[in-house]
């Protein structure tokens, strides 16, 4: 039998430990693990082990992958799709290699589609009335998904699953990624300016980086359809927010619903309650009434938990194994 592989777990909510528990016997791996974000101050809980698994919730410095890097730590095993909490570059460049978790997509698609249906139907307003005990119907009525081209930017296992949902409904579909894709009965392919200025609906499934960055900027969102909405489950930087704000405030797009957002560092995951938000776009988008903000937990469900706790377990056996050949 492979020889033991010792993984520190840092970020550690009480349900994934409990996953991390279960599962390390039948790995082959022990577990160091903590509540705590991996910090400079805390990284020497990670001595002795090669590999660690981190949470995607809190960014890590450089300084801290140099104190892990001293410590013999050469995997980072990251319980998210996304890599822009760490300077990837930076880690391979002082010999730390970093890898990512896929989990089931259907989290963030069922996630997705309940956004687009809440903004549609003016879900906040309504239920900001009826917490009110105003019961009476809006003054506009809602519209329904199949009447509606919806645009899907990213079509990877997230976008993919979205899609499929899309046409269920019956939607037109628009797609567009930077990567060819494998033509899909009832999508079209067209490039990102013309997704934008014709869909009733832009979502977003792309991952972060210096080419997706803004990649809804001012001059996209100005090119929108007059009563359009924005959805965005992917990562909050790949809108230009103070535009969106101002389109938003404006009446110019017709709602947004939005899981990330620019600035969401320190704010998303915290109790905030009775305190002034450091993020002073935040404030404004919750005010709007058509704004629905969620903290970052399209992926946040039973199933998605065990795909993301198993698959940095094997990750980190897998590089492990590798290690030990070279």
């Amino acid at each position: 039998m492979s020889p033991t592989v010792g993984i520190t777990v840092y970020g550690c909510a009480p349900d994934e430990g409990r996953l991390f528990d279960s599962l390390a016997s039948a790995h082959g791996v022990s577990l160091t693990t903590t509540t705590e974000p991996v910090r400079e101050d805390n990284a020497d809980l990670a001595r002795g082990d090669r590999c660690i698994s981190v949470s995607h919730k809190s960014p890590i410095s450089n300084e801290t992958l140099l104190a892990l890097q001293r410590l013999g730590v050469r995997y980072i095993s990251t319980r998210s799709v996304g890599f822009n909490h760490i300077d990837v570059d930076f880690a391979a460049s002082i010999g730390i290699t970093v890898g990512n978790v896929s989990y089931s997509p259907d989290s963030v698609a069922d996630y997705t589609l309940m956004l687009m249906l809440m903004a549609v139907r003016q879900a906040k307003a309504m239920v900001r009335r009826t917490d009110a005990h105003d019961y009476r119907p809006p003054t506009a009525r809602g519209r329904e998904l199949r009447d509606l081209t919806v645009g899907v930017v990213g079509t990877g296992r997230i976008g993919a699953a979205v899609v499929d949902r899309l046409l269920g409904f019956g939607c037109h579909v628009l797609a567009y990624d930077i990567r060819p894709r494998s033509a899909v009965d009832g999508v079209e392919h067209v490039d990102l300016d013309t997704l934008v200025e014709r869909s009733d609906i832009v979502t977003l499934h792309t991952p972060l980086s210096e080419e997706s960055h803004h990649l809804l900027d001012r001059r996209r969102i100005d090119r929108m359809r007059p009563g359009a909405y924005v959805v965005n489950t992917g990562r909050g930087a790949l809108i230009e927010t103070p535009a969106l704000v101002a389109a938003l405030e404006d009446g110019r797009l017709g709602g947004a619903a939005l899981d990330v957002i620019e600035g969401e560092d320190g704010i998303f995951y915290a109790d905030l309650r009775g305190r002034e938000l450091p993020n002073d776009w935040l404030s404004r988008l919750q005010e709007l009434p058509n704004v629905l903000v969620s903290p970052h937990i399209a992926y946040f469900t039973d199933h998605a938990l065990m795909d993301t706790v198993e698959n940095s377990i094997v990750n980190c056996r897998e590089f492990e194994s590798r290690f030990q050949h070279v």
